[in-house]
């Protein structure tokens, strides 16, 4: 394992000196100015996280196309066996949910346990931290009906917390202290989660082959959705992950992360070390999950990912809206970590892991620093005329390294016949990842503004909240738009008067980068506009796999392997 992980570090490293060359060719004629200096050093901020993007993006690659078994050479666990499976609780966390969307899942899971033969081994325990009493009597009516159409009332349990300490963490915690005797096992699940049976077993089965596993996490993909937003944003991500956990599987072993949810967890080990300390001001850890991927390493356990992405779904922010208030709660969560990061007893990849986790949302201001001090440089370097082929060079290498993932998941598609046929065909997934690229370039200059925002507002004290999460398909106005995304807007708009000084060529270079800042407000309209979504829909572009099976576009899957649509308000129970 050393090896792959020395293998990684030199090809982060030739990412960002390859980088720095070319970016070294664009500043260095007409001799070095503030504005160039503050863009070098805003690149060299970045250049670890550009690099891993390419050396996870790389290694899954080749791995995914090379390998008969891709899943067994990273994940080797695996096991079939016709052994009873141990004592599993299924444990949901929901928080002000609305019980019509959590339910349903549960319902097909523990049907498609029930056929498996393997139902007896399965409770649901439905962990509430609603605080809303009305909302709470509405989860306890629900839960009650849930119960009484199952041919074993006695396997479904609610549980209400009158306070919700230590958020999601003690919910959990809280738990496998007083509710989980007599389970071996518990699989975790949001309320926006769904499992297939066969990915349950999975994971229980690799737990029942490894003794030494204290966690097993399952690769989930967006499921099937309508918006435009979530269609877009879920069809790039399922590609990026793939390659991404299967190359970072490949060189953290046994001391993979954790994601919190569509995981089978080992509760003794779970219980006895996994209890997170507060923070030096007091506060609770907001993210939760790496920080007890790391106590387990540090144990001796192992915590493995199965990059495997079927049968495992979860929703994805109906909007942009929500999306940056997503985003924005991971950023203040995984920024508490920097008080973590010399905890007693951790190893050097449990370290690495919260440093990695850190990186994901602090390249944002030094990407946008970046921006900031190119328009400044086109702006006042008036005697030195716009580099443009060596710009352009860099910013295809850049935007290649930075996405590595997500374009080598296309091209692992697009190599073989029977993954093209699942996306239905090359013209099909060709136009799905041509609409996607062109969104998330808008998307993530969008995002890059927010999240600075936030890193600033957290450098000068703000505390942050962790409020419930809106995942029903909604519009947006105009009005809600621009309250939301006026600073977008208006930084746009100075980026651009400033590129444009320069002359054409600049401007045309900053489009990929910046252009999201001048379209932020009608992306999150349109993305969110149902009449588009339908249009979309209709015409399946960017579809994922599932979507087209529910469509009748390729052969129908098996039972359980897509998600259903939502039911209505008197088919939940």
């Amino acid at each position: 394992m050393a090896i792959r992980r020395v293998s990684v570090l030199l090809l982060s490293l030739l990412t960002a000196g390859g980088l720095g060359t070319l970016l070294w060719q664009v500043l260095a004629p007409g001799g070095w100015t503030p504005a160039k200096l503050v863009m070098l050093a805003a690149f060299i901020g970045t250049a670890p996280w550009t690099g891993l993007c390419l050396a996870n993006g790389l290694i899954g690659f080749i791995i995914l196309t090379t390998r008969r078994d891709p899943v067994r050479a990273v994940f080797p666990a695996i096991a079939h066996s016709d052994a009873s499976p141990p004592r599993t609780a299924i444990a949901m966390t929901v928080r002000d949910e609305d019980m019509r969307r959590v339910l349903p899942p549960l319902r097909r899971l523990l049907r498609e346990l029930d056929l498996a033969g393997v139902g007896d081994a399965f409770a649901v325990f439905i962990l509430s931290d609603t605080r809303d009493a009305q909302g709470a009597a509405a989860e306890r009516k629900a839960v009650a009906a849930f119960r009484a159409q199952d041919r074993d009332p006695g396997r479904i349990r609610y549980r209400r917390r009158a306070a919700n300490t230590a958020f999601k963490a003690g919910n959990i915690m809280n738990f496998v202290d007083h509710h989980a005797a007599g389970f071996e096992l518990m699989l975790t699940l949001d309320a926006d989660s769904e499992m297939s049976a066969a990915a349950v077993l999975r994971l229980v089965r690799a737990m029942q082959a490894d003794p030494t596993l204290a966690v097993a996490q399952h690769l989930t993909v967006g499921s099937p959705a309508s918006s435009a937003f979530p269609r877009l944003f879920q069809f790039g991500m399922r590609a990026g992950m793939r390659t991404w956990a299967t190359g970072q599987a490949w060189w953290q072993g046994d001391e993979g992360p954790y994601w919190g949810h569509n995981a089978v967890v080992r509760i003794a080990p779970f219980r006895a070390l996994c209890r997170l300390p507060t923070l030096p001001d007091g506060r609770h850890v907001l993210s939760h999950d790496q920080v007890e991927a790391a106590l387990l390493h540090g144990a001796g356990w192992g915590v493995r990912v199965l990059p495997d992405e079927s049968g495992s779904w979860e929703d994805n922010p109906p909007a942009l809206p929500e999306f940056l208030r997503r985003e924005l709660r991971w950023l203040a969560g995984n920024l508490q970590y920097r008080h973590l990061l010399r905890l007693p007893g951790l190893r050097p990849m449990g370290r690495w892991q919260l440093v990695q986790a850190i990186l994901m949302f602090i390249g944002a201001p030094l990407y946008l620093l970046f921006l900031l001090a190119a328009a400044t440089a086109a702006a006042t370097d008036v005697t030195s005329p716009f580099p443009a082929a060596p710009a352009l060079a860099l910013t295809a290498a850049w935007l290649g390294a930075l996405y590595a993932p997500k374009l080598l998941g296309y091209a692992e598609v697009a190599l073989s016949s029977e993954k093209r046929q699942r996306y239905g065909g090359l013209a099909r997934l060709a136009g799905g990842v041509t609409a996607e690229i062109g969104f998330t370039l808008l998307l993530d200059a969008v995002s890059t503004v927010a999240k600075t925002d936030a890193v600033l507002r957290r450098a000068f004290g703000a505390c942050p909240g962790w409020t419930p999460q809106n995942r029903g398909d909604r519009g947006v106005t105009w009005s809600e738009a621009a309250h939301l995304l006026w600073p977008q807007t208006v930084l746009g708009i100075l980026a651009f008067a400033a590129f444009a000084a320069a002359g054409w060529t600049a401007t045309l270079w900053a489009l990929p980068l910046a252009g999201g800042l001048l379209a932020a407000i009608p992306l999150c309209v349109v993305t969110a506009d149902r009449r588009v979504g339908l249009w979309m829909r209709d015409r399946l572009i960017a579809a994922i796999p599932e979507e087209l099976r529910e469509n009748g576009a390729i052969a129908a899957a098996s039972p359980g392997a897509a998600r259903r649509p939502l039911p209505q308000v008197g088919e939940v129970f």
